[in-house]
C-alpha cells in the first residue's frame, strides 16, 4: 500500500462538494493539503476545519481558466512545500441546456473550465512530477464522460474530452515518468454543480431527481481517491466508475 503521509496534494474547485470532502480526506490520512479555487472565503474556513483535526493546508486563489493564476498557485505551493505529488483536477461547471437554446456563454465556460482548466492545471504541475519521477494525477470526468444526455450535450463533450485525456496521459507518462493517472467517473452526486443550471426545466428535472433516489456525497467521492491513492506503486487505478446504488441510468 502506498503511504500518503506527508505528500503534497493540490485539489482545484476546493471550495465545496467533491474538492473540500477530498481536501479534508487527504489532510485526515496526513497529505499536505492546497486548496485551490477562486472563492478564497470558502477555502479559509474549509483550512481551519483541517487545522481543528490536526491537518496540513493552504488556500490558494486560482482561476484555472487563466493559465497566469494556476502557474503562481503551483509556484506557491511549491515554495511553501517543495513538490507537487498528487493533483486533482476537480473544478467544473454544468449549466445545462439544450442546443437551440443557444447559451453560447455557457458553452465556452464550460470548455474553459472543465476541458483548458484540468489542462492549464496539469501544464503546471507536471514538470514537477517528472522532475522528481513521482506523482498521481486525478481527473474529475463524469457518467458524461462515458454516455451522452439530452441538454448536456456540451458538458458530456468536455467530459468525454477529459476521459480521453486521462487514458492518454495515462499512457504518456505512466511508465516514462512513473506518474499515475485516475479519471474518476462520478454518476450523481449531491453538489453545487447543480447550481449553475440556469434553465428552469432542466433544474427542475435534476431536483425531481435528487428526490427519486439517494444521490452519492462528496465523501463517497473522496474515499474513492484515497483507495485509489493508496493502491500499491504498481498499480494504476485508471478509471473509476462510481453511481448511487439506485441510478438506473
Amino acid at each position: 500500500m502506498t503511504n500518503i503521509d506527508g505528500k503534497v496534494a493540490l485539489i482545484t474547485g476546493a471550495s465545496s462538494g467533491i474538492g473540500a470532502a477530498t481536501a479534508a480526506k487527504l489532510a485526515a490520512a496526513g497529505a499536505k493539503v492546497a486548496i485551490a479555487a477562486r472563492r478564497v472565503d470558502r477555502l479559509e474556513s474549509l483550512k481551519t476545519e483541517i487545522a481543528k483535526k490536526g491537518g496540513d493546508a493552504v488556500v490558494i486563489d486560482m482561476d484555472v481558466t487563466d493559465p497566469a493564476s494556476v502557474k503562481a498557485g503551483v509556484e506557491k505551493l511549491v515554495r511553501a512545500h517543495g513538490s507537487v505529488d498528487i493533483l486533482f483536477n476537480n473544478a467544473g461547471v454544468m449549466p445545462l441546456s439544450d442546443l437551440d437554446q443557444f447559451k453560447t456563454d455557457e458553452w465556452h465556460r464550460m470548455v474553459d473550465v472543465n476541458v483548458k482548466g484540468t489542462f492549464n492545471t496539469t501544464a503546471a504541475v507536471l514538470p514537477h512530477m517528472i522532475r522528481q519521477h513521482s506523482g498521481h494525477i486525478f481527473n474529475t470526468s463524469s457518467i458524461a464522460g462515458r454516455k451522452v444526455f439530452k441538454g448536456l450535450t456540451v458538458y458530456c463533450a468536455t467530459k468525454h474530452a477529459l476521459t480521453a485525456f486521462s487514458d492518454g496521459l495515462r499512457m504518456e507518462v505512466g511508465q516514462k515518468h512513473n506518474i499515475r493517472v485516475t479519471c474518476i467517473q462520478p454518476g450523481a452526486v449531491a453538489t453545487e454543480l447543480y447550481e449553475s443550471i440556469t434553465d428552469a426545466r432542466y433544474r427542475q428535472q435534476m431536483d425531481e431527481l435528487a428526490a427519486q433516489m439517494t444521490f452519492l456525497q462528496g465523501e463517497d467521492i473522496a474515499d474513492t481517491i484515497l483507495f485509489a491513492c493508496r493502491a500499491p506503486a504498481h498499480v494504476n487505478v485508471a478509471e473509476l466508475f462510481v453511481l448511487p446504488t439506485e441510478q438506473g441510468w
